[in-house]
């Protein structure tokens, strides 16, 4: 019966001995789609062929450089991606087993080895391999997965407050190139004195390490607001914490921080390297005047921040967001929101709407985090 492969696979075979490689190849040709073999006689021969192409490896454990489990265990770190198949002979067959306890996916013994066996243990083995790799992808994913959620645990806390006078609202999103949350956070604090505190930052880059420094941003400030430190004092502080932090020293962050006057009626600003606030009091729409006052954290060691004092009126909203949201491509040209589309958007919609915006924007080509504070009149 002729022995059938179901793809036509790349095939590294080591084996030193010339008899038992040619009677792999003579009965590998059997197969309905014939493999790709290359030979080599030695493992250091081999090693020197595994590349990513190579989809399975037969080894034989009796080779004139390495024996045994020594064998197998340098094919499987040279090829993590590839199925392997280990050969033995009758008195060797408990180190068959052994082997397959150690990572590979099977073992044939070479005196009962014919044609359709051979066949089918390679297509088992390759099965095997897929599955195998399948489990890893489905463990690393649950691993990121709970990663992620104790990174949005830290990036997007529950905020302090402790009036009703304010509405508040918050969002993050991901943008399009991944589900992994970046370095965007925010926060909120109301203290003992009525006072209301805002900060929303963008740690540049994306992935975990740039994630967890957001994180350590967010919770040393959360921490200095309690204890009572504002201003450039604050800002200085945090810049220590990146610079202390950061994995290299380009990385830096832009932030923007609110002060609320304790009576909701004013507020304190500081813009670090920020897109603006978009501002709608009493119906009318606009960018906090002034903004960017001064550079991001971790670029200037001496930098300084202009204070922004922003009158708020009896009826207000004001939206903190990182540029995610400007820099989203929207209409049939697909150009950047930018700042004054932001305000073009808002006015159209007559108020500030964080779901409606991001449905507007669509797809996001970074990642959104967005606060929306609000006060009615009484």
């Amino acid at each position: 019966m002729t022995a059938t492969l179901n793809e036509t696979l790349t095939l590294l075979l080591i084996e030193d001995d010339d008899g038992d490689a040619f009677l792999v190849e003579e009965l590998l040709k059997q197969a309905e789609a014939p493999p790709r073999i290359t030979w080599v006689r030695s493992l250091e021969e081999g090693k020197a062929k595994l590349t990513s192409r190579i989809q399975c490896v037969l080894v034989d454990l009796s080779l004139p450089d390495a024996t045994g489990l020594e064998a197998l265990e340098q094919v499987l770190a040279a090829a993590p991606h590839a199925a392997v198949l280990v050969l033995t002979g009758l008195r060797d067959a408990h180190v068959g087993v052994a082997a397959v306890k150690a990572g590979a996916q099977d073992y044939l013994v070479k005196q009962d080895v014919d044609a359709r066996l051979l066949a089918r243990a390679i297509r088992y083995a390759m099965e095997r391999k897929r599955a195998d790799l399948a489990q890893l992808q489905l463990v690393a994913a649950e691993l990121t997965a709970k990663e992620n959620a104790r990174l949005e645990s830290g990036l997007l806390p529950v905020a302090l407050l402790h009036t009703d006078a304010l509405e508040h609202t918050t969002r993050y999103l991901p943008g399009s190139q991944g589900a992994l949350l970046a370095g965007d956070f925010l926060d909120t604090v109301q203290t003992p004195d009525g006072s209301v505190h805002i900060v929303i930052g963008d740690v540049c880059g994306h992935g975990p390490a740039e994630a967890a420094l957001g994180v350590a941003l967010r919770i040393a400030w959360r921490t200095l607001v309690l204890a009572g430190q504002t201003g450039d004092r604050l800002l200085r502080t945090l810049d220590a914490v990146l610079r202390a932090e950061r994995q290299a020293p380009e990385i830096f962050t832009t932030l923007c921080m609110a002060t609320i006057t304790p009576d909701l009626r004013d507020a304190r600003m500081r813009v670090v390297g920020h897109p603006p606030p978009v501002l709608v009091r009493d119906g009318v729409v606009s960018v906090v005047d002034g903004a960017p006052s001064g550079p991001p954290l971790g670029i200037f060691s001496d930098a300084e921040w202009t204070i922004l004092d922003v009158p708020l009126g009896d009826e207000w909203s004001m939206m903190l967001y990182t540029d995610g949201l400007i820099e989203a491509a929207v209409g049939e040209q697909k150009e950047l929101l930018g700042v004054d589309g932001l305000v073009d958007l808002v006015r159209e919609h007559g108020s500030i709407d964080l779901d409606r915006l991001i449905r507007h924007v669509g797809t996001l080509s970074d990642d959104l985090a967005a606060i929306l504070v609000s006060r009615r009149s009484e």
